[in-house]
């Protein structure tokens, strides 16, 4: 993998790699809430990956629901994954929408900043484009 590549996300913001991703693959700064700032992951705690996965838009926990028709969102395709729940510092999750759980901030619960299948036990996902990095 070459991490010095610059890629656009389908929200077009440039993602740098090389300023996120480790040589061994994982995240070199911690992860941050880009709305309250609170930290999600520390550095070294998650592994980079390539999966398009789709996110609806951002918004209050009370508003993240499964509804009637087309959901407004995004198919995104670079994350942080984390094979377990207990690394994360501070997360939450969203109640089952069909085979999904969504994960939100657990402080100011802003999301879905992230992904879980209830099929997949050991893999969680966290949309770079969604989060900030410090």
């Amino acid at each position: 993998m070459d991490n010095s590549v610059k890629s656009s996300s389908s929200e077009g913001s440039i993602v740098d790699r090389s300023a996120l991703v480790s040589d061994d693959g994982k995240n070199k700064k911690s992860v941050l809430c880009q709305r309250c700032g609170s930290k999600v992951l520390c550095s070294g705690m998650a592994t980079f990956t390539e999966k398009e996965l789709f996110l609806p838009s951002m918004r209050k926990k009370t508003t993240i629901s499964q509804s009637e028709g087309s959901v407004d969102g995004d198919t995104l395709t670079t994350h942080w994954l984390v094979d377990d729940m207990y690394t994360f510092e501070n997360v939450g999750f969203t109640k089952d929408v069909g085979r999904i759980k969504y994960l939100i901030c657990a402080d100011c619960e802003i999301g879905p900043i992230g992904w879980h299948c209830l099929d997949d036990k050991k893999s969680f996902y966290v949309a770079l484009d969604r989060v900030d990095h410090a």
